[in-house]
């Protein structure tokens, strides 16, 4: 079965779903990449919120680890986001 198709048979929320596949996509091969909220909501056509709703869901599941990151001058930036290996099939 392919890794997709095991996102796509979860029990996870269309929008995690979706914000998922997103993530895994502009990621590293050790599984971080470092989007805006807003550039994710963009273009995936989703609300700001709709997109941290689904960010919670995946740390939720286990998923995904979130990492507020911080600028020199102590200013926020966006969040490092690292993706976990999936065994979906046993959550199940």
């Amino acid at each position: 079965m392919s890794y997709f198709q095991e996102i796509y048979q979860s029990d996870l929320r269309h929008r995690a779903r979706a914000v998922y596949m997103y993530l895994k996509d502009l990621s590293d091969r050790d599984g971080r990449c470092w989007p805006a909220i807003r550039t994710i909501a963009k273009e995936l056509g989703l609300s700001r919120s709709t997109v941290k709703r689904a960010l919670d869901d995946l740390c939720q599941a286990g998923l995904l680890v979130k990492e507020t990151r911080r600028r020199e001058n102590g200013g926020r930036t966006s969040n490092l986001y690292r993706l976990l290996p999936s065994d979906l099939q046993s959550r199940r």
